[in-house]
């Protein structure tokens, strides 16, 4: 997978962003550093262009929406919540 990535060194509360772009396919991404003390250091998110999105957090958990309103939370603890937004 190709992209367009700019490298930043900025800092924002407690994190640092590391990259941001797109990627081939015309999806956006972010990815932050949060540090040793996160039990995710290095979280992204994922804006895609068929209105779906996801993210990894810093606390371990994941989230996912699909198009089509299917919302997905895993918890730091591997637990499953599924629910429909549309």
């Amino acid at each position: 997978m190709s992209s367009n990535s700019r490298f930043s060194q900025s800092q924002s509360g407690n994190h640092s962003y590391k990259s941001s772009g797109e990627n081939s396919q015309g999806n956006h991404y972010c990815s932050r550093d949060y540090g040793s003390g996160a039990a995710n250091q290095n979280s992204y998110h994922y804006s895609n262009k068929d209105d779906s999105y996801y993210y990894s957090n810093p606390n371990g958990s994941t989230y996912h929406e699909s198009s089509s309103g299917k919302a997905t939370y895993t918890a730091p603890n591997g637990q499953v919540h599924q629910s429909y937004k549309k």
